[in-house]
C-alpha cells in the first residue's frame, strides 16, 4: 500500500510539472563537447597541440603537448568528469605528475571556466570557442599572469 501511495504522489508530481522544476535547478553536468577534436597552435618554431575526446559515459579525456622545433618541452594528460556536487571537474597531470583538480565555476554555451584557488599556478583554467577557433587560458584566480592559446582544428 505504501509503495502505491508513493508511486501515485510521484506520478501526480510529474503530471503537475514537478519534475521539470527539479530539472531546471539541477546543475548542468553535460560535458563541453564543443571542445572535442584535435587542435594546434603553430608560432614557428614553437608549437602546442591539444586533443579532446568527445564525452562518453560523461567523461572527456584529453592530452596536450608543446615544444620547439622537433623537441618536446612539456606534455599533459587531462580529464573533465562530473564531480560529486554535480559540477564538472577538470583534472590535469602535467608531465606525468600528480593530478590536480579544478572545479567548474562558470559556463556558457561555448565557454567553461574551472578554478582551484589553493593551487600555486595556474589557479584558473578557461576554454572558449570563437567561431572555428578553440581558445585556452590559464591564470591566477584574479586573471593575472594569464597565458593564452588560440588553436585551430587539425585537419
Amino acid at each position: 500500500m505504501r509503495t502505491s501511495i508513493t508511486l501515485s504522489i510521484a506520478l501526480a508530481s510529474l503530471a503537475l510539472g514537478g519534475a521539470s522544476t527539479a530539472q531546471s535547478t539541477a546543475p548542468d553536468t553535460a560535458a563541453p563537447n564543443w571542445m572535442a577534436g584535435c587542435w594546434s597552435q603553430d608560432k614557428a618554431p614553437k608549437w602546442t597541440e591539444e586533443c579532446w575526446m568527445g564525452a562518453r559515459g560523461g567523461v572527456m579525456l584529453g592530452a596536450g603537448r608543446a615544444g620547439t622545433g622537433d623537441k618536446l618541452s612539456d606534455w599533459e594528460a587531462t580529464q573533465i568528469i562530473p564531480g560529486r556536487d554535480g559540477k564538472l571537474v577538470y583534472w590535469a597531470s602535467p608531465d606525468g605528475g600528480a593530478r590536480v583538480s579544478f572545479t567548474e565555476v562558470s559556463r556558457a554555451p561555448t565557454e567553461i571556466v574551472f578554478a582551484n584557488a589553493g593551487h600555486d599556478y595556474p589557479q584558473r583554467v578557461r576554454y572558449w570557442r570563437e567561431g572555428a577557433m578553440l581558445n585556452a587560458e590559464i591564470s591566477l584566480i584574479d586573471g593575472s599572469r594569464a597565458m593564452r592559446w588560440q588553436y585551430k582544428r587539425d585537419q
